[in-house]
């Protein structure tokens, strides 16, 4: 299981606003079976099978040009973690765990 943080930004659009590309991207993304989808403000987080991952995320780049982005950046980061398994909520869970114990 791994888990990736997305953004996919449309270039050449006229725009300032990119609402309406990620909302084509976070379409394609949810439909996509067996991926855990979180949206945040900067990011969209991804839990599931690395190459499922891989794949939802060039549909997603492909919506977003279909949408009429001409150019589009996408920023990937990916923790792969192999000795274990993990999960966006155990991660957070953690971090949580170590603020209450100060």
């Amino acid at each position: 299981m791994a888990i990736a943080a997305v953004s996919i930004t449309p270039i050449g659009t006229g725009e300032t606003g990119v609402a309406p590309y990620v909302a084509a991207a976070e379409r394609v993304l949810r439909s996509e079976p067996g991926l855990r989808v979180e949206l945040n403000a900067m990011f969209t987080l991804l839990e599931g099978d690395l190459d499922a991952i891989f794949r939802a995320i060039r549909k997603a780049e492909e919506a977003v040009v279909e949408a009429g982005a001409q150019r589009v950046s996408t920023v990937i980061k990916i923790d792969d973690r192999r000795d274990r398994p993990t999960t966006l909520d155990g991660k957070v869970t953690r971090v949580e765990e170590l603020l209450r114990e100060g």
